[in-house]
Formats: C-alpha cells, sequence, structure tokens
C-alpha cells in the first residue's frame, strides 16, 4: 500500500478496496522499523494516527467522506498543532505543547487526513542540510549507506514521503526550504503564491517570505495537498483571498490554442551546474519544444544579487521574531543572577549556532548605522527583482530553470556557511517576489540520484506551474521510488 500515490490511495480507499485503518497501520509499521535510522520524525502520533483513522472509515461507511479523507500525512515541526508537541526542531521550544492549531493543520483535519508525526527541519527553518536541528539531521533515503542530505529546511518532510513513511507531507518555504529539498529526493515540492496559504500558528522565521507548501510523490498529489492547504484567513493580515482548487488530474495540455512561451533565464546561463543537470534541463526543453512551446530568453537584471538580499532580509526579519524567545513566557528558560542574565543564557543555551548567526547578522543590519546601507538596498533590490519578474511574465507564460545545481551531497560535506547559503541561488528571487514555483523531477544523474526543474509562474498562476510541472513530470518518467528503501 506505502507505494500508492496519495491520488491513487483516494481512489482505493472510495473504491473500498482498502481501508484508512490498513493503509494507516501500513505507514506505521514503516516508521516503526526505518524512523530511526532516517530521523525524519521528531514526534510520532500512532495514537492519533489511528484514531484518525478508525474516524475516516466511519464517515466514509456513513457515505460522509471528506475531500482527503485517510491520506496519512506528516506535518512539518513549524506548524502548531494542539496537544502536541510543536519544537521547530530547537532545544528552545523542546518540550513546548501549544494549546491551539495552526490554519494549515486545522485544514488539514478538516480534510479528513491522518497525522502520523512531526516531521524534522532545521532549526526554526533556517538551513539547506537540516543539520541545524537539534534532533539530528534526517537521512536522504536514495543512498542509504551514504548518508546523504535530505535538503532543507524541510528535510523530514522530503525524507518522510520519499520513502514512503508518509503519504505527502507539508513543508514551509522560505528561501527554497520546500524545492530544493524536493528536488534532491525526487518528489514534488511546490511553494505557492505568497499569501495563498495561511502562515497563522506557523513558527515564523521571516514573515514576508515564508510560504507554507505540500511535498508529494507526484504532481497531481501535490496539487490535492494545495487545495488542501489555500485559503483566506482573517487571521493572517498576508492572507490572500485568492483560492486554489483541484479535484481532478491535472490535464497537462496548455496553451489554450496559442503557442506556449517558456521563458529561459539569461542570467543564469553563466551559472556552474553539473553536467547531470545540464543534459537534464536540455533534454526537457527539446520535449516543451516537442510539443510545440517556443523558447524565449528572458532577463531578470538582478537576480543574481538575490541571495544577498535575501540574507539581509531574512536575518533581519528572524532577529525580530525570535526576540519573542526569552525564556519569560514559554519554552527554554535557563536561570541567571539577573533578568538579563536569564534573557542571555536562555537565548544562548537554547539557539544553534546558525540560528544565533542569522539573528547577530538580522540585528547588525537593522542597527541605526546599517539600517540605510544594508536593509533599505536589499529592500529596493528584492522590488527590483519583482518588478523584473513581472515584465518577463509580458514576454512569456512560464518560466523553468534547475531548482539546484547538483544531486544531494553528504551530510558531512565540509561547507563553510557562505558555501551552504549559494546552495539556494536558484530558489530565493522566488520568494522575494512572492511568486509561485513547484520542482518537479527531471531524471536521474548518472550516479543515480534525483534531480528537479522549476517551474515558476506568475503571482497567482499555481494551477498554470502545475499544469507545466506535470508536462515535464511525464515526459521525465521516472520512477521515483528509491529502490534502496521501497523495495521495487
Amino acid at each position: 500500500m506505502i507505494n500508492l500515490t496519495l491520488t491513487e490511495s483516494l481512489q482505493k480507499l472510495n473504491n473500498r478496496e482498502i481501508s484508512t485503518v490498513e493503509l494507516t497501520r501500513a505507514y506505521l509499521d514503516r516508521i516503526e522499523k526505518y524512523g530511526a535510522d532516517l530521523n525524519c520524525y521528531i514526534t510520532t502520533t500512532p495514537e492519533r494516527a489511528m484514531a484518525d483513522a478508525a474516524a475516516s472509515d466511519a464517515r466514509r461507511a456513513a457515505g460522509d467522506a471528506k475531500f482527503l479523507d485517510g491520506a496519512p500525512i506528516a506535518m512539518k515541526d513549524l506548524f502548531a498543532t494542539r496537544g502536541i508537541r510543536t519544537t521547530a526542531a530547537s532545544r528552545m521550544l523542546e518540550n513546548f505543547v501549544p494549546e491551539y492549531e495552526s490554519t494549515v493543520s486545522q485544514k488539514f483535519i478538516d480534510a479528513g487526513t491522518v497525522l502520523l508525526g512531526k516531521a524534522n527541519l532545521d532549526e526554526f527553518a533556517m538551513g539547506t542540510f537540516s543539520k541545524t536541528s537539534y534532533f539530528g539531521a534526517p537521512i536522504n533515503p536514495w543512498q542509504l549507506d551514504k548518508q546523504l542530505t535530505a535538503g532543507g529546511s524541510s528535510g523530514g518532510s522530503t525524507s518522510a514521503v520519499a520513502s514512503g513513511l508518509a503519504i505527502a507531507a507539508t513543508g514551509t518555504d522560505t528561501g527554497g526550504s520546500i524545492r530544493f529539498p524536493a528536488a534532491i529526493t525526487g518528489l514534488v515540492g511546490m511553494k505557492p503564491t505568497y499569501g495563498l496559504c495561511s502562515r497563522w500558528g506557523c513558527v515564523a522565521f521571516a514573515s514576508s517570505l515564508d510560504t507554507p507548501g505540500p511535498i508529494a510523490r507526484t504532481v497531481d498529489d501535490a496539487a490535492l495537498m494545495l487545495s488542501a492547504m489555500a485559503g483566506h484567513d482573517p487571521k493572517d493580515s498576508t492572507s490572500s483571498t485568492h483560492g486554489f482548487s483541484c479535484n481532478a488530474p491535472l490535464d497537462p495540455v496548455l496553451g489554450n490554442g496559442k503557442k506556449l512561451r517558456i521563458g529561459i533565464i539569461k542570467e543564469f546561463n553563466d551559472v556552474k551546474i553539473s553536467d547531470d543537470m545540464k543534459s537534464l534541463f536540455d533534454a526537457r526543453i527539446r520535449d516543451l519544444k516537442s510539443m510545440g512551446a517556443e523558447i524565449v530568453e528572458v532577463s531578470i537584471p538582478n537576480i543574481l544579487d538575490a541571495l544577498a538580499a535575501y540574507y539581509i532580509i531574512a536575518p533581519a526579519e528572524a532577529s525580530s521574531n525570535l526576540a519573542r524567545y526569552d525564556g519569560m513566557r514559554y519554552g527554554l528558560r535557563v536561570e541567571g543572577r539577573d533578568i538579563y542574565d536569564t534573557f542571555k543564557k536562555t537565548r544562548a543555551a537554547g539557539f544553534g549556532d546558525e540560528v544565533q548567526r542569522r539573528m547577530i547578522i538580522g540585528t547588525a543590519v537593522l542597527s541605526s548605522e546599517s539600517y540605510d546601507v544594508y536593509f533599505m538596498q536589499a529592500a529596493r533590490v528584492r522590488r527590483m527583482i519583482a518588478d523584473s519578474f513581472n515584465a518577463a511574465f509580458e514576454q512569456c507564460d512560464l518560466i523553468i530553470c534547475p531548482s539546484s545545481a547538483g544531486t544531494a551531497m553528504p551530510l558531512a560535506s565540509d561547507l563553510t556557511p557562505l558555501e551552504y547559503y549559494a546552495l539556494d541561488l536558484f530558489t530565493v528571487a522566488m520568494n522575494l517576489a512572492g511568486i509561485p514555483a513547484c520542482s518537479v523531477p527531471a531524471g536521474l544523474a548518472q550516479n543515480g540520484l534525483p534531480l528537479g526543474i522549476q517551474v515558476v509562474g506568475a503571482r497567482f498562476d499555481d494551477m498554470r506551474v502545475l499544469q507545466l510541472a506535470k508536462h515535464i513530470e511525464t515526459a521525465a518518467a521516472i520512477d521515483n521510488r528509491p529502490t534502496t528503501i521501497m523495495g521495487k
């Protein structure tokens, strides 16, 4: 049963070929067998899962099945879940149990899903390999013996879905945290338009960039997940009134009688990528041409400055958001000589090195001496990038580019912080612009590891992004179940 996609499992559940209890038990058994080796969950919820499953079967028997009734999913441990530990992978929140439910997790409850547990991630979603997690890094299941990264920050979610320890999962994408890990684990990862999914109840990293989204095995599955989690939320001031709905398999044919124009970003032409990535990207371009698409070169003049702008804006917002963790109201508390000493000791003990690094950077760029020179300049670059994307979409319908420069790297890779940051080169600009982008499997490299291609669209063009992603998925036609663990 764990080889079924979300779409296939819902069909079998509706046809009474399997029950939700049977499906859920299959996933819980795999979590028990492989969970410790993969470290993709921080907290598992077997009792909650079986209760959810029984309730799902009862609804279906009564003819009252919900939209995703019976789907066993993982929730990134950044979304508050009432009565279930929510840690953000940090010592600071190691024992935090919320008394409220995030909007996204509540939407999945309302859709009838089964909660398997809370997925591992980089601490407060700050990282690229999920190595900054207080609970240790999740493992990429594609080559278990090599201890490869599952990416970050949503590495626990991608590890769980790729290894068959969840049928789908939620993630958040602040600078590529859904798309990069999805690309290197052979999955579909969708960063929706900013504001399409509510951030309420999601532990904040950088509020103007954080974007909840789905991680799944297929584009159709990702579309179903996005349908469940999208929608206006009056509790989130940045929530959009635009909706997203998809009840049937997506039609990958685009153009509506007109030639589809696909943009290629000129400034990325000289960025170094692996030979495998270049070969697969060129192959998918040929596929698009064969279906009648026109390939157009577009320019995003400041896109190579996006990394610098992002690593000013995101740490600045993190510095502000994480100021609340002071040991006074909730979370870790380390007693000091006085209140200021308690603040210092609590924050020093509660936050890991990478979180402290970004908070220090953020505090520095927000200082009176640096605000105009750094933060406001970065904000101007952000506006220029958004304007450039708007201009590009007047020349083309959608844009494609690599999701990453190469395949998954060993967790033990000895990279400097700046080298880790550079891995976000292909993804951060879309967050700065607030536009939708989906990473879809493009094929397998010669080392047997997956690579992904991004489809990028204008604001609220999420459906067409997914439609083109499905065409690429169909053309690539890879089996994205890792042989090391899925037993195919």
